[in-house]
């Protein structure tokens, strides 16, 4: 498949897919004409590197994790290195704290808007009034 249709079924702008395969994270063949070419594999893999992104993790680490993930939530890595378990705790560890700040704003935004709305004046909380 084309990039364009590598886009559309992952969601991942063009330049996305062209910076991850810069970065060693997908590989694409080039037609004569010099398009790249994709495999269907690479549809799950690039989720993979989303959900990855997403999670917070740095595409240098991205780039050590892929070759041990061959399907989509299962990590196969049996030669795994003290660093590369370091590293990951790190990360992981990371993610907790950025779980904890999120459901913190959350919570505080939530509240906020319940004392707003429970101090709302009857006509502001209907809404505006119609006009003919």
């Amino acid at each position: 498949m084309r990039i364009g249709e590598l886009s559309e079924r992952t969601g991942t702008p063009r330049r996305l897919l062209r910076y991850y395969e810069e970065q060693g994270l997908i590989v694409a063949d080039r037609a004569p004409n010099g398009y790249r070419r994709y495999d269907e594999y690479n549809v799950d893999r690039v989720m993979q590197i989303r959900g990855l992104l997403d999670a917070g993790l740095p595409t240098r680490i991205i780039k050590q994790i892929l070759p041990c993930l061959d399907k989509p939530r299962a990590i196969h890595f049996p030669d795994a290195t003290p660093e590369m378990l370091a590293t990951l705790e790190h990360e992981r560890d990371r993610m907790d704290q950025r779980i904890r700040c999120l459901e913190r704003n959350r919570d505080a935004i939530a509240e906020y808007l319940d004392v707003v709305r429970a101090n709302r004046s009857p006509e502001a909380a209907a809404g505006p009034v119609a006009t003919p």
